[in-house]
């Protein structure tokens, strides 16, 4: 009695079919029948199935002519021009309807049919498929089980994600109200074993409609083990299905979710009695679930150019510090905190030679010292990487909690250059879904009693303590130490040449921009030049009229100044460099006092009450710092434009040797859900929709804050937003 563990199980080859499916296998160039399903006299008049073999569907025309003038059987060359790709009709067969369904795989031709169902249950629309709309994971997931149950309905669907280890999560779930949760539970890998994923790969509907059907075999007189990977009643393996009894259930339905070309996981339903599915609301299950994919690989997608963008920003600023100093050692402890931050850490350790810096919570220096030895002796790669390096070494190198897991970047090894990220031991709790223990039981396949690893019986939540690990990396955090080490790699002393050969192609590009910013200076500064002077002489012209048009006439010669003054500021900007920022002590009344007015009238709110308390001397960059204070009062004004009595505050006060501004309205606010995109770039708060904008004004503002020394912040809520910005106090 031969022994097979359940992922050597040939599950593509089973031999036979589940029982509401009909199979014709015909050769590919010869049309000849090759193979078929036993149970196909049921549907077709045939007297003797075995004189079918090696002869053609048209020899038998009183028995398959509906095939033979289907429109797929007419151009079967070009429905089977590429390999496993099915393609759909329905024909009647003896006045009943039936989905034929035909690919090739290899040297043979597939005709699979099963009987036309109505679904009296279905209720569908067009709102159901907007996916595209939803950027929160577990909204899309459970929007997709919602739209798939109007059209599968079953008593339990759930949404399983794949782990990296094979082991599975049901990360959503809808089910009758009767039925336990599943939510939130794991599945060991053993119940999706490796071959099956396989398959959920290359054929993404699957469907078992009674478990406890017989099976119907096929029958051929050339060729065993028929592949029927891509056929849609393929039966069960004896293990799934003894697990799908075990589980209580009497058919299943999956949809393969498929992201990245790569399994991601599974749409899995399951029904207490047996219940089968028609073709083709399977196929519409299909497309929902790829909708739903695409709509989260589309989410994630801008997330992680969102991400990409801020790693890029810090990168930046890391990069400016790094090229100030003529020693990597002293770049690195100058931008340590930023180092340790940017994969999530909980502690660093930056190692030249003898030398040991640390940042946040790292362990003693001879714990480093042990941890430094068995790197150097134990790793080749660049990068080591390890969430289980307390459970693998803590008793080797007396760990402590605090290097439960750590990642290691070897900057260059014969002079003991190294970084060290350190996380913690994290109290980890896995609620599996029941204790994956392995029997082994006694199956027949194919007529042949083998031994083969029993499927678990036990679904009882059983709840696994983890020690010894920290928080699993993810893929930003190692993005993170890359992108460190490829900072360290660009700045390095050691590549003089590269950084000279860079620097002089920002120097021209620098000339072009100062080039471009002169022109445009130059060709704005002339039509200003000629409305200036006929609005003097317009005022010159008006020496006996009234006071109020004099004033008007003055405003717009004022207005031409500063927007003169601006445009040399802005010149005298795109011609500096980030060291040669002109940080010098500037009163801001006037420039929060004009800003305020001009804001009032450009979004026609002349009500908006506009309180300016006390205004202290800030060090800030002129330029800079009307662009700040420009973004900030006018969306405090704009923002708080549609109310009764629109309100904004102004006031700044000293603390230490900061100054701190609150620019306070009493419009829209921010929602709590909607905080974490703030400052990012072409972002938009749902409620601000219907203001004009563009979502850039925050993220300059952040932008320049942060390149002058300063911080900006909020606090909001539904009565309204405060921002603080926060300056270096002027030198005395």
């Amino acid at each position: 009695m031969n022994f097979i563990e359940c992922h050597e199980e040939p599950i593509h080859i089973p031999g036979s079919i589940q029982s509401f499916g009909y199979m014709i296998g015909i050769d590919a160039e010869s049309r000849s029948i090759t193979f078929f399903s036993r149970n196909i006299s049921d549907i077709f008049k045939i007297e003797s199935s075995n004189e079918l073999f090696d002869r053609k569907l048209t020899d038998f025309p009183e028995s398959f002519q509906s095939i033979i003038d289907s429109e797929i059987y007419n151009s079967l060359d070009k429905f089977t021009r590429r390999e496993n790709e099915t393609y759909f009709d329905k024909i009647f067969i003896s006045e009943k309807e039936y989905h034929f369904s035909v690919f090739r795989s290899g040297q043979h031709v597939f005709l699979e049919f099963e009987q036309v169902l109505i679904n009296p249950d279905k209720r569908i629309s067009n709102k159901y498929d907007n996916f595209y709309g939803i950027d929160n994971e577990k909204e899309l997931w459970n929007h997709l089980l919602e739209t798939l149950s109007k059209v599968v309905n079953y008593d339990r669907m759930m949404v399983y994600k794949f782990m990296m280890d094979g082991s599975g999560k049901v990360i959503a779930e809808r089910k009758n109200e009767d039925m336990e949760s599943f939510l939130g539970l794991h599945y060991p890998e053993s119940d999706i074993p490796k071959q099956a994923r396989e398959l959920y790969l290359k054929k993404r509907k699957r469907i078992f409609s009674n478990v406890y059907a017989d099976i119907v075999p096929i029958l051929s007189k050339k060729i065993e083990n028929i592949d029927l990977t891509f056929t849609g009643s393929r039966a069960m393996s004896p293990v799934h299905g003894q697990y799908l009894k075990n589980f209580g259930v009497s058919s299943s339905f999956s949809v393969s979710i498929i992201i990245d070309d790569h399994l991601w996981g599974l749409v899995t339903c399951q029904n207490i009695k047996p219940k089968h599915i028609d073709l083709g609301d399977r196929v519409q299950a299909g497309i929902f679930t790829a909708l739903a994919a695409n709509a989260y690989s589309s989410f994630k997608s801008k997330n992680e150019l969102n991400y990409r963008l801020e790693l890029n920003d810090i990168l930046s600023s890391m990069k400016t510090e790094f090229l100030k100093h003529n020693h990597l050692l002293d770049s690195l402890i100058e931008c340590k905190s930023e180092i340790r931050n940017l994969p999530e850490a909980d502690g660093l350790a930056i190692i030249s030679d003898d030398t040991i810096v640390t940042d946040g919570n790292t362990p003693d220096s001879e714990t480093i010292g042990r941890i430094i030895e068995w790197g150097l002796e134990n790793t080749a790669d660049r990068i080591y990487i390890s969430r289980n390096f307390l459970k693998d070494h803590g008793n080797e190198l007396k760990l402590s909690e605090k290097t439960a897991g750590i990642i290691i970047y070897f900057i260059e090894r014969g002079k003991n250059e190294m970084l060290i990220w350190f996380r913690k031991e994290f109290d980890e709790h896995i609620n599996w879904a029941g204790n994956p223990e392995k029997k082994v039981g006694v199956f027949s396949q194919n007529g042949e009693e083998r031994q083969m690893v029993s499927p678990r019986t036990s679904f009882r939540i059983f709840t696994e303590n983890i020690k010894g690990h920290s928080k699993r990396w993810n893929s930003r955090n190692i993005s993170a130490v890359k992108a460190v080490r490829d900072l360290i790699l660009e700045t390095s002393h050691k590549n003089y040449n590269a950084i000279k050969r860079l620097n002089d192609e920002l120097k021209k590009v620098n000339e072009e921009l100062d080039s471009f910013s002169y022109t445009i200076s130059h060709d704005l500064g002339t039509p200003l030049t000629v409305m200036k002077l006929n609005a003097q002489m317009l005022l010159g012209n008006l020496a006996g009229d009234s006071e109020k048009s004099k004033n008007k006439i003055n405003t717009i010669i004022e207005e031409i100044d500063n927007m003169a003054e601006m445009m040399h500021d802005v010149l005298q900007l795109s011609r500096a460099k980030h060291s040669e920022i002109q940080l010098e002590s500037l009163k801001t009344a006037h420039t929060i006092e004009k800003i305020s007015e001009n804001a009032k009238m450009t979004y026609g709110s002349s009500k908006s009450e506009i309180i300016i308390k006390e205004c202290p001397d800030v060090l800030a960059d002129k330029t800079m710092l009307h662009q700040v204070f420009l973004n900030i009062i006018n969306n405090a004004v704009k923002y708080s434009s549609h109310k009764d009595r629109p309100k904004v505050e102004i006031e700044g006060t000293e603390d230490g040797q900061t100054i701190i501004y609150r620019i306070s309205d009493n419009g829209i606010g921010i929602p709590e859900e909607e905080k974490h995109k703030m400052f990012k770039i072409f972002n938009r708060m749902d409620n601000a929709k219907t203001f004009k904008g563009n979502g850039v004004g925050l993220s300059i503002v952040h932008r320049i804050m942060k390149r002058i020394g300063g911080n900006v912040d909020y606090e909001s809520n539904k009565e309204g937003t405060s921002f603080i910005l926060t300056f270096k106090k002027p030198y005395i």
